[in-house]
């Protein structure tokens, strides 16, 4: 049988890789999706009869969803394997500004598909952390999707208004334990210095609202590591490499649930085995909060300057182990299977994205800790061996 390509407007961006949404398949969206023939039904059960993994005393374990290939078929299954390697999934949409710049309810397409994401980890025996996403997730130095017209900036009352409506619906549909109001945020303060105060205002508001109505909500926005740490020359604005820019993250507190991180080093550092023995570690230091790792991995293939092999990977799942690994609440890594680029330049292409947000995407499409056939990368041994193992060690009071 002929596999069916994911339907166009189901490709989201998300941090330095396209997340592909669920299939919603033909039909008008409702409020409560109807239920059509081979379409998934809503959630109405638990996950388990054990309880949640985020009430448990080990850190939980995830992936961004993406299957190896853009096709409703090569997903499908690709739930099933995730079922079996991750506790939960990364779910982490751009806003909708149009759908809820007036509003927190109502019915849409893009509403249906977001929530057949957690139809299909429900199936699947997965839980979720969200992520509202207001930046492009391959440059994050710029807004993704605002309609024509609107000025990109957190002062602009409509942006206030849709991101404060759209992290609302999130709260109230999917009750999230954990919710992120913004990814690697340090790089667009870097890029938008004079919009910083505009976001932090903006992220202390919807913290105190979402507080109102789901006091139990884990609240944070993630950090770029690298870039935290000025390692990239040209984005340290003269900064020396290993200074950490700890003004960028105390500027939200005492708004932060837990501290939680992305870090790709392999743009750093020559291989996994160069990664500083403390690298990590200021973070245990600095404070005595919960943390996390909301996305980060390692490339197993050379791109240009870049320097990837399956050595390098297993070295940085084992620095981010033994460096953080008892303090994680959760630990996201990339993406579990390595994709078939000329499937997703295709969409991406069908999509009118620009040729540099594709060549970035290529960057990552070995990241994954088994490759593009299923077959597992020495890695994912490492990944399941931590998985199972010891409890995290209790932080602070949240």
């Amino acid at each position: 049988m002929k596999n069916s390509p994911l339907p166009r407007n189901l490709v989201i961006p998300l941090a330095a890789l396209v997340l592909i949404g669920l299939a919603c398949q033909a039909g008008e969206p409702t409020a409560a999706p109807t239920v059509a023939q081979n379409e998934p039904s809503p959630p109405t059960e638990p996950v388990s009869d054990a309880g949640s993994v985020f009430d448990g005393d080990r850190t939980a374990f995830g992936f961004y969803p993406v299957p190896p290939e853009g096709t409703i078929e090569a997903m499908l299954k690709h739930f099933g394997t995730l079922g079996e390697e991750a506790d939960f999934i990364l779910i982490q949409p751009n806003i909708f500004w149009e759908d809820f710049v007036e509003r927190v309810e109502g019915a849409s397409e893009k509403r249906t598909n977001l929530t057949n994401q957690t139809v299909l980890a429900r199936q699947n025996g997965l839980e979720w952390v969200f992520v509202v996403d207001p930046l492009n997730g391959l440059n994050r130095r710029e807004f993704f999707g605002l309609p024509e017209g609107w000025e990109a900036s957190f002062g602009n009352p409509d942006v206030r208004e849709a991101f404060s409506n759209f992290t609302l619906w999130i709260v109230r549909e999917f009750e999230p334990r954990y919710l992120g109001l913004a990814s690697e945020i340090n790089t667009y303060m870097d890029a938008h210095p004079d919009d910083v105060e505009n976001f932090v205002s903006l992220y202390r508001e919807v913290y105190e609202r979402v507080k109102a109505e789901a006091p139990d909500t884990q609240i944070f926005v993630t950090f770029q590591w690298d870039d935290l740490n000025n390692m990239f020359a040209a984005a340290a604005e003269g900064r020396p490499a290993g200074q950490t820019n700890w003004d960028q993250v105390d500027a939200f507190e005492p708004y932060l649930d837990l501290w939680v991180i992305s870090s790709y080093p392999y743009f750093a550092f020559p291989d996994g085995e160069g990664i500083a023995a403390d690298y990590y570690t200021p973070l245990l230091e600095r404070t005595d909060k919960p943390l996390a790792v909301a996305e980060g991995g390692w490339i197993t293939q050379p791109i240009g300057p870049i320097q990837g092999d399956e050595a390098g990977q297993t070295a940085y799942l084992q620095a981010l182990h033994d460096q953080l690994g008892d303090r994680l609440d959760f630990w996201v890594y990339l993406v579990l299977s390595d994709f078939n680029m000329d499937s997703f330049a295709r969409i991406m292409r069908a999509e009118g994205r620009a040729e540099s947000d594709i060549e970035g995407l290529g960057t990552f499409a070995s990241v994954g800790l088994t490759r593009f056939d299923g077959t597992p990368k020495p890695a994912l041994a490492l990944w399941n061996a931590y998985r199972g193992e010891i409890p995290r060690v209790p932080s602070g009071p949240r």
